[in-house]
């Protein structure tokens, strides 16, 4: 039996690993996986895969990307969720703002830097074309750090998964204006270096086992009530949600997302052309 500890974000996207380690799958094949939540998204398992608390994480491609393109130790081994994610601009709900353009020289809430949130600020402002140089941050650590910069006047926007923060609109803890879109497939899962050395075969038996697992919830039409109930969200909101949503049930290579990953990371200057080179050995 070997022990692998993996982290990924509290959210809906991850429920077939909750699933999967709940039902015993990988312990019946000899794995025995320590699931961490990581409220404090990409950022924070990139300093985990660092810092060697992690082996494992299910974290944002772009954010993935430009970590080991800079350095980081470690290598994405399969495409997670195939699909874009939908990052919803929230304001302070009581501001007068309504439109992106407002939001120009304004301060975005990020949980980390080379967080989602944080990349994302660029690729809005890439498409508004702003500036990015005049971009202004303040971390905040999470979602409920988010929040709270936003009801306090520390930001005027922040940039989270708009299903997730669905609950604190409707709390009227901010206000949703505009998404912006990634270009890519959203989730990959990396593994530190070293843990893929020694464990090539167990970890693509875990791959397979996830794969599974969300194909099968996929399919079952209890689905929706099972992530309404256990993610706080309401039913219809989950039901669009998973609609837009595909895991990457067979372990299919996307080697043409990362290709546009890194051309973006570059083009909004978030990568410097040399560490961009060879990215498919780096990366992989």
């Amino acid at each position: 039996m070997i022990g692998l500890k993996i982290g990924g974000v509290p959210e809906h996207f991850n429920l077939p690993w909750r699933m999967a380690i709940e039902e015993g799958l990988f312990k019946k094949q000899g794995i025995q996986l320590h699931w961490s939540d990581m409220g404090g998204g990409t950022g924070q398992m990139i300093r985990g895969l660092e810092n060697k608390s992690l082996d494992v994480a299910v974290l944002l491609t772009e954010g993935i990307t430009r970590a080991i393109l800079q350095g980081l130790n470690a290598k994405i081994i399969q495409v997670y969720v195939t699909t874009p994610l939908s990052w919803g601009v929230h304001v302070p709900y009581h501001s007068d703002i309504e439109t992106m353009d407002q939001l120009e020289d304004q301060t975005f809430a990020i949980s980390r830097e080379g967080s989602g949130s944080h990349l994302m600020s660029y690729v809005a402002a890439n498409r508004e074309n702003w500036n990015p140089e005049r971009l202004k941050f303040k971390v905040v650590g999470d979602v409920y750090g988010g929040l709270w910069a936003l009801e306090n006047n520390e930001a005027q926007a922040f940039l989270w998964e708009k299903y997730t923060t669905f609950p604190f609109t409707e709390q009227q803890k901010c206000r949703y204006i505009d998404e912006v879109v990634t270009p890519w497939p959203c989730f990959v899962i990396a593994v530190r270096n070293d843990v893929y050395e020694e464990h090539k075969e167990d970890l693509k038996k875990m791959c397979e086992i996830v794969g599974k697992k969300a194909k099968e919830l996929k399919a079952n039409e209890n689905t929706v009530d099972l992530i309404s109930w256990r993610y706080n969200l309401r039913q219809g909101q989950v039901e669009k949600w998973l609609n837009e949503t595909e895991w990457n049930y067979t372990g299919i290579e996307y080697p043409l997302a990362f290709e546009k990953t890194v051309s973006s990371l570059v083009k909004l200057s978030l990568l410097e052309k040399e560490e961009a080179e060879n990215w498919r050995e780096k990366l992989f």
